[in-house]
């Protein structure tokens, strides 16, 4: 019981924390690519000393399993190049909204694995489907469609590459979770460094947002995601991930003042709706024993 209690509030505070990166990204002032950079640096130095201070033995690593994280790893920078690009365009609400179709993404990506998909997944996909639908079909008569779909598009890209994430994850079990973030958040790094840019860097850059982003929102919400996963059993964990989205709508209009209207509502409503779905197994015949499904970070 106490394991579980620990769970729940490590859980939730992680995807409070996580529900409030849009904020942090955009109040930087700073170009996304210069974002990802500091955030996987100081996320990497962050990562490496919680670590080393739970003198936790590094993980064996083959060339297959180093090769894996790896590409994992730029599967998921990828995803928050395109996320933070999309706060750009829409609102981070909408964006993590649309951000929240990655369950299906990994349903589509199983089934082209050779997974089967029950038919009650593809109810959920389809209800999923006509939100997406109905949020473009109330914002494509507007002032600026074409931006708006740009937005949204970076955000479906967002949710492909995290569910990729997700699915290169899976084959590295023999690894601790910390351990696989830290090889991500270091392949990132690399990736982005001819990018980089360090102008002044005393005077010229938001260290304050920097490190909260690295050390807060990479760093303690890794540690904090990966500990409440090993304690809380699948149906739990599924109900407390959508207190991300919440939390991310309401500081967009707390920070910024977006809100969504009433069609927004209504389509991201059944989005949310069609992931929990998902994610808790609304609907599927219970088996007798918890089946233990395989977790990715959020952000």
């Amino acid at each position: 019981m106490r394991d579980l209690q620990q769970g729940v509030w490590q859980m939730s505070l992680a995807m409070v924390i996580s529900g409030s990166i849009g904020a942090f990204v955009l109040l930087s002032g700073l170009p996304v690519t210069d974002v990802v950079f500091w955030r996987c640096l100081i996320g990497a130095i962050a990562l490496f000393l919680f670590i080393r201070l739970s003198k936790q033995p590094f993980s064996p690593l083959t060339s297959v399993t180093l090769g894996l994280a790896i590409l994992g790893g730029i599967a998921l920078v990828v995803n928050w190049l395109l996320l933070f690009a999309a706060y750009e365009r829409i609102s981070i609400g909408l964006s993590t909204v649309v951000y929240n179709t990655q369950p299906f993404m990994l349903v589509m990506m199983g089934m082209l694995m050779g997974e089967r998909v029950s038919a009650v997944k593809w109810g959920w996909l389809f209800l999923a489907f006509g939100g997406v639908v109905i949020l473009l079909s109330g914002e494509l008569t507007g002032g600026h469609p074409t931006a708006w779909l740009t937005g949204v598009t970076l955000a479906l890209g967002a949710a492909f590459f995290y569910a990729l994430t997700a699915i290169i994850t899976r084959r590295l079990r023999s690894i601790a979770p910390q351990h696989i973030a830290f090889i991500q958040v270091l392949t990132g790094v690399v990736m982005l460094l001819p990018l980089a840019q360090f102008p002044a860097l005393i005077h010229a850059y938001p260290w304050g947002i920097l490190l909260t982003l690295g050390i807060v929102h990479t760093g303690i919400m890794y540690q904090l995601l990966y500990s409440a996963i090993q304690k809380l059993p699948t149906p739990v964990t599924g109900s407390l991930s959508f207190i991300y989205p919440v939390v991310a709508i309401v500081v967009d209009n707390v920070v910024f003042g977006h809100s969504l209207n009433a069609t927004q509502l209504t389509g991201g409503a059944l989005i949310l709706f069609a992931a929990a779905g998902n994610n808790l197994g609304w609907g599927e015949k219970k088996p007798r024993e918890c089946e233990v499904s395989d977790k990715a970070t959020h952000q």
